[in-house]
């Protein structure tokens, strides 16, 4: 798998804000740690079951995370028309192996306060990851983790950062890539789930 992280933590790179909504398209934060059971309410996981499946795994109680965003589409797309051809390039695909793609995005809050107020600490384990990842059986999938700044406000303002966790996959068509993009999601997952990546015996965690 190709794997990479950068950081966009300019004064104008977007924040994530949570809890957050967007009442124009109906859509808001959803707290599945605590309410796993309203995962009912995010249609995507419903209509992909791998999508569904990450994320009551990066919200159980072991998991060093929350979710606090997610999205799925097909490549290409209106919105994305170029990214299919530049992702085959960067996984050194030839033209006539790639006619579709397949890609999500899960964006992670880190619930270790002390991981979450620190982007050098973010820095640590995203190389540790991106290692790991490197080593995972899917060639044609790719793995981009994005730091970025995040603010809280669930009862005490909190600001520290958040990664936006994207895997992308390609195929001769349609079903061929929304396999590959399953199967390197799920590996995706349960490398974040790693037990060394979990909360340090008492430490404290942010709790939603």
């Amino acid at each position: 798998m190709l794997a990479e992280w950068t950081a966009e933590c300019s004064e104008d790179a977007p924040t994530l804000v949570v809890p957050w909504s967007a009442p124009e398209v109906g859509v808001q934060f959803v707290d599945l740690r605590n309410n796993p059971y309203d995962i009912a309410e995010i249609p995507e996981a419903e209509r992909f079951p791998a999508l569904g499946r990450a994320l009551r795994a990066l919200n159980a109680i072991r998991s060093p995370f929350f979710t606090a965003k997610c999205d799925v589409w097909a490549l290409p797309s209106e919105e994305r028309a170029g990214d299919l051809d530049t992702l085959r390039q960067e996984l050194d695909l030839q033209e006539d192996e790639v006619h579709a793609g397949f890609a999500s995005y899960i964006d992670l809050v880190w619930r270790e306060r002390m991981v979450f107020a620190s982007a050098h600490q973010y820095s640590t384990r995203l190389d540790r990851i991106t290692r790991r990842a490197a080593k995972l059986p899917h060639s044609e999938a790719f793995l981009q983790c994005i730091l970025r700044p995040a603010i809280l406000d669930l009862g005490t303002p909190l600001e520290g950062y958040a990664i936006s966790v994207y895997v992308s996959a390609l195929g001769h068509d349609a079903e061929m890539a929304t396999a590959r993009w399953s199967a390197a999601l799920e590996d995706v997952v349960n490398l974040l789930r790693s037990r060394d990546l979990e909360p340090a015996k008492g430490s404290v965690t942010i709790d939603t």
